[in-house]
């Protein structure tokens, strides 16, 4: 049985909350829930099976309980438009919101195709990122210390629903990649083979570094393989996201037969 609720007051505390939860990038580590809002995302989060712990909808969506968002959560939320507005993250103000639990963090999979975060600071790259990921065979991402948060607003945004089809690990120490059973590979502006010629092994892990500062020494240093991406135009480097796209696809997709994991 769904509990539906009619909202008129702006000080309601159900949606003070509601704002509260929208407008904080990191809250969700303490709450445990996060704010996702736009037909595309929550449409992208019930595909893969999740399930929200309430939808919030503006009226205009909402037809005589015919919506077919009625029914997907234990509680729903119906605001008059305007009301929708205080709430929303989105420069064009939306008209569907879900409160979401996060996945609480397991334990890695050591062997599961990875891509690590090095310290990556913008959200959008973070949130390109893990599309592609998601794209191309990644099942599993770990953020490293200082790596933006991975369920902000503008992550999310930017992921376009690739959360929901990855596991996410944030937070998480260099020194726990030590256990990995996979290879880890990196990029490097001056070293290595060009992408195209290395052997590539699969599954593997992918370090993404800063944007400025590139892959940490000390990660470099553990590298099993490390390689760069030719630039013929002449660029001094490329975008962490467009990067990391680019190895990901490669380790997807390669040329003649998989070679086997690297020892």
């Amino acid at each position: 049985m769904t509990a539906l609720q009619f909202i008129s007051s702006r000080d309601n505390p159900q949606l003070r909350a509601l704002r509260k939860l929208a407008g904080d990038n990191t809250g969700y580590r303490k709450s445990g829930q996060v704010w996702v809002e736009g037909e595309h995302l929550c449409s992208a989060a019930l595909l893969r099976g999740v399930r929200p712990a309430m939808v919030v909808v503006a009226q205009s969506l909402w037809a005589d309980g015919q919506s077919p968002w009625a029914g997907v959560a234990p509680n729903t939320l119906v605001l008059p438009d305007a009301l929708f507005k205080t709430i929303s993250t989105l420069e064009s103000p939306g008209v569907l919101g879900f409160v979401l639990d996060v996945p609480v963090q397991g334990a890695m999979d050591m062997g599961a195709a990875s891509v690590v975060l090095d310290r990556v600071q913008d959200a959008g790259n973070v949130g390109s990122i893990l599309r592609s990921a998601a794209a191309f065979g990644f099942k599993q991402v770990i953020a490293l210390r200082e790596t933006a948060a991975l369920w902000s607003p503008k992550v999310l945004r930017a992921g376009m629903g690739a959360h929901f089809g990855l596991t996410l690990f944030e937070a998480v120490d260099a020194d726990a990649l030590k256990s990995l059973q996979i290879p880890v590979l990196a990029t490097s502006s001056h070293a290595g083979a060009l992408i195209q010629d290395a052997r590539l092994p699969f599954p593997c892990a992918w370090v993404m570094g800063h944007e400025g500062q590139g892959v940490s020494p000390d990660l470099l240093a553990r590298a099993a393989l490390q390689v760069r991406i030719g630039q013929p135009g002449g660029e001094e480097s490329l975008n962490v996201a467009a990067a990391a796209a680019i190895c990901l696809h490669a380790s997807a997709a390669p040329s003649g037969p998989r070679p086997k994991p690297m020892p």
